[in-house]
């Protein structure tokens, strides 16, 4: 077998069997290995934001790796803004980037990049393959690196001709290090903080809002009393009726000091301690008040279903039923104008159950979360790194990861258009996924931003950088020509007659709530 196909048989033979791809000449021996080896589901991405996006998405739900296929350094750079938000969210992926010949490498063809150098700034392992022989092994320890907990970025570099030379393979990559098991002492100290009498509250980040670790933080703070916050932006949460509720940390500096004011101890479970997301003009960037002292229960390298249960049980919780547990809202659908509250609550009371939420609402979806911890139960998924054009194709990689599920992506109108190809990508794989997509005809946080940085009343050329008119983007028509069915809703209720429509059917669809 040539490199390519020693690539591929181990890749599938290690249990990666989703590869997102927009591959070039350098990896056409990759794409004929294809049809060789069988196993393996490719998906095309027109745009390489597209293609990490939907590798992030993918890890989030299979809590797996997929692969990547890249075109050398200028396709990897046109990836690298998804990739800093997986890293953010902790995603394992394996890109495959191509690369010239060895022998080619001298002549300094137009393509030619240092590929290593783009790649290190948003990978945790990076390797350059020597020869046809050493790919296989080299890309099982690139599965190796990817599996790591919480899941890291690994990037294997093929020249073209160590794919078309003969190779061996496949190999197999070594399982990943358990996690890492909390100390005594660390259990010891978050205890004796939340059991101080002073005003607490224990922050849940990664794993830890999920499944049995989250149900263990119930019972604790209903047993210390101490308050439950998560980090603004989280990988994933387990969110709606009958789950523990978690409320965020608002994104305004202004709104976090107050959630914040008063706090006398903090444990830290899978998150960071909390810090404004830019710097602003006399605001701190440390969010909590200074004589808030910090304990660091688990990273999210971390066991931390373990470190809780263990929590728990030091504070005399175990046994004790979880606060904060989410009810089902029975409201009727609201009517009238869209507003950023009917918005939410339409969605809450129409929210399929076990639905995955890809949010990058941004402005209007802001606040939506107190609303939907009376939506039926659901995953939610937010933007972790802070680099737009991330929803459509991390919906699209929830998709393929969870097919039975009904993806619901969250998506304006500015950052939508930065990967509105994964429309495509959504359309030829047939996925489940119905996008609501916010069109305020502006990019409306920034200029909140403008405000807060004390940068005045913008003018008419300031105004200009900030709107989306002259002309008005139009979402539906952008959504036909992807292949992507969709509708335009100006009320509350024609939005819950589209969603109904949306949710009844399987396939992509977009909803454009014109704002």
């Amino acid at each position: 077998m040539n490199g390519a196909e020693s690539l591929v048989r181990t890749l599938v033979v290690n249990g990666v069997d989703v590869c997102f791809t927009n591959p070039g000449t350098s990896e056409m021996h990759f794409v004929a290995a294809l049809d060789k080896v069988a196993g393996m589901r490719c998906v095309l991405g027109l745009f390489e934001g597209v293609v990490t996006g939907a590798a992030d998405g993918y890890y989030r739900m299979a809590g797996k790796p997929a692969a990547t296929l890249l075109h050398l350094g200028p396709g990897l750079g046109n990836g690298l803004a998804n990739l800093h938000d997986a890293k953010k969210a902790g995603s394992g992926i394996v890109n495959i980037v191509g690369e010239h010949a060895t022998y080619h490498l001298k002549h300094d063809a137009p393509l030619t990049a240092d590929i290593e150098g783009v790649a290190r700034p948003m990978s945790h392992w990076v390797r350059t393959s020597a020869n046809s022989r050493a790919l296989a092994a080299d890309c099982a320890r690139a599965i190796h690196e990817a599996r790591q907990a919480p899941g890291r970025i690994a990037t294997l570099i093929a020249p073209a001709d160590t794919a078309w030379n003969d190779a061996d393979g496949p190999a197999e990559a070594e399982p990943p290090a358990a996690p890492r098991t909390v100390s005594g002492d660390a259990i010891d100290a978050a205890a004796r903080a939340l059991a101080s009498g002073e005003p607490s509250i224990l922050m849940l980040g990664g794993a830890a809002l999920r499944g049995k670790a989250l149900e263990h933080a119930g019972r604790i703070s209903a047993k210390t009393g101490c308050r439950l916050l998560s980090e603004f932006n989280n990988a994933r949460a387990e969110a709606g009726a009958g789950r523990v509720r978690v409320d965020r940390l608002p994104y305004p500096v202004d709104g976090a000091l107050a959630t914040l004011a008063g706090t006398r101890r903090l444990v830290i479970a899978g998150a960071k301690a909390p810090v404004s997301f830019f710097a602003y003009p006399g605001k701190p960037s440390v969010l909590t008040p200074e004589d808030c002292a910090i304990t660091s229960l688990a990273g999210t390298a971390d066991d931390l279903e373990h470190a809780l249960e263990a929590l728990a049980s030091a504070v005399g919780a175990t046994r004790t039923p979880p606060a904060h547990v989410g009810e089902r809202a029975r409201a009727a659908l609201p009517e009238g104008d869209l507003t950023a509250d009917g918005i939410a609550a339409v969605l809450t009371a129409l929210l399929p159950e076990n639905a995955i939420v890809i949010d990058e609402s941004v402005s209007t979806g802001r606040n939506f979360g107190p609303y939907f911890t009376g939506a039926a139960p659901h995953d939610w998924l937010n933007i972790m790194g802070g680099s737009i054009g991330w929803g459509l194709p991390a919906a699209t990689g929830a998709a393929i990861a969870a097919p039975e599920r009904k993806v619901v992506a969250l998506e304006g109108d500015g950052s939508g258009m930065y990967t509105l190809q994964a429309l495509w990508t959504m359309a030829r794989e047939n996925l489940d996924v119905t996008v609501v997509l916010l069109a305020n005809r502006a990019y409306q946080i920034l200029r909140g931003e403008l405000r807060n940085m004390g940068a005045g009343a913008p003018g008419q050329r300031a105004t200009d950088m900030l709107t989306l008119d002259r002309p008005n983007l139009d979402w539906v028509s952008l959504a036909h020509g992807h292949g992507v069915e969709g509708s335009r809703a100006v009320s509350l209720g024609a939005f819950a007659g589209a969603l109904r429509a949306a949710f009844s059917r399987r396939g992509p669809y977009l909803i454009e709530l014109a704002l």
